[in-house]
């Protein structure tokens, strides 16, 4: 990732709606929106017209929107595209934050464009923005090690050193995310 500024407007933490999802991996994305709201002592409101929670964060003399969609998981391209749309915010200058089967807990990337990889999230975001340029934070979940056990995994709960190995990978992410977006 270059170490000049992306021109990010709006950070997007993806997870599912809801008490039953609200510790289970697939929202590790909603918990770095979170986790970072509550470092700058942000407050999420609700955005029906948008699907969404929103927040809006000055960082570096700049402005940048947090969102979390709603909706659930496969549908956040909703929540996504009507945001952006509204606010005039293209593709490129969006961050998606997103649960990554692909690495193991406690650890994170970042990535510019791509593919979903089967995440359906991502799937919606590509479909509704009709653009894969993106970038994107991945916070390592693990895997099940059977692709057939996926579904159940992202939707269970990790377990407590897991936990406490993707909050710290959060942290880095916002650390590493500030000298990013602020160089």
């Amino acid at each position: 990732m270059s170490s000049s500024s992306p021109g990010i407007q709006l950070i997007v933490g993806l997870g599912n709606p809801g008490p039953d999802y609200k510790d289970t991996r697939h929202n590790a994305g909603e918990w770095f929106a979170d986790a970072l709201c509550q470092q700058f002592r942000l407050s999420l409101k609700l955005e029906s017209k948008f699907h969404a929670r929103h927040a809006k964060w000055t960082f570096g003399g700049k402005d940048f929107h947090i969102l979390i969609p709603t909706t659930f998981m496969n549908h956040s391209g909703q929540a996504v595209s009507l945001f952006s749309k509204y606010y005039k915010i293209p593709p490129e200058a969006i961050l998606v934050v997103h649960d990554e089967l692909d690495f193991p807990a406690g650890e994170f990337r970042f990535k510019t464009d791509g593919g979903h990889a089967g995440h359906n999230g991502l799937r919606d975001i590509i479909h509704h923005l009709n653009s894969r340029t993106f970038h994107r934070i991945r916070l390592g979940i693990g895997h099940p090690g059977n692709k057939d056990e996926v579904a159940d995994y992202v939707l269970s709960n990790p377990s407590k050193e897991d936990k406490q190995l993707i909050k710290t990978a959060i942290q880095a992410a916002i650390s590493a995310l500030q000298k990013w977006l602020i160089p």
